[in-house]
């Protein structure tokens, strides 16, 4: 299955090192099976006067790996990624976690949620009228160097 990756640096072999910290699924590599969403993301680059890479990877999963998928905002992907924007290392026990988005708005569900304004019930109630986006997150190497091969990539230029 074909998975992208926008950035705005080039680069053939990806690496779990140049990852952030506390994002929707940990510190990982993250890529999705949507190239609308990857598109939309590689014009953030461009906004801010960058240019812009579209990495194209071929993922085959290995069943031997510790993957984690989640089908739905639900009240354990909700408590997953709470504590994943906390900096906690929940994430860790996995190899790659697949699922939902925390895009703007859904991040903003979250966020109340993590600040206390909401209560679980009412983040999942909000989070219940959303379509899920996709992503995937390649937290250990072992990950990335198995089941993402390099494919090509993309640029966009600015301007």
């Amino acid at each position: 299955m074909l998975v992208y990756h926008s950035s705005d640096q080039c680069f053939f072999s990806p690496d779990v090192e140049h990852s952030r910290d506390a994002l929707d699924f940990g510190k990982g590599f993250y890529v999705t099976r949507l190239l609308e969403q990857a598109e939309k993301y590689a014009n953030r680059f461009l906004r801010i006067g960058n240019d812009a890479y579209l990495h194209i990877f071929d993922y085959s999963p290995d069943y031997s790996m510790k993957i984690k998928i989640f089908e739905s905002y639900d009240e354990e992907w909700l408590d997953f990624v709470g504590n994943c924007r906390k900096g906690n290392d929940v994430y860790k026990q996995y190899d790659i976690v697949e699922g939902g988005v925390a895009n703007d708005k859904v991040f903003q569900t979250v966020d109340l949620y993590m600040s206390g304004i909401y209560n679980k019930e009412q983040a999942l109630q909000n989070l219940a009228f959303e379509k899920p986006n996709h992503q995937l997150c390649f937290i250990t190497q072992r990950a990335i160097d198995g089941c993402l091969k390099f494919i090509e990539h993309k640029k966009y230029n600015n301007g």
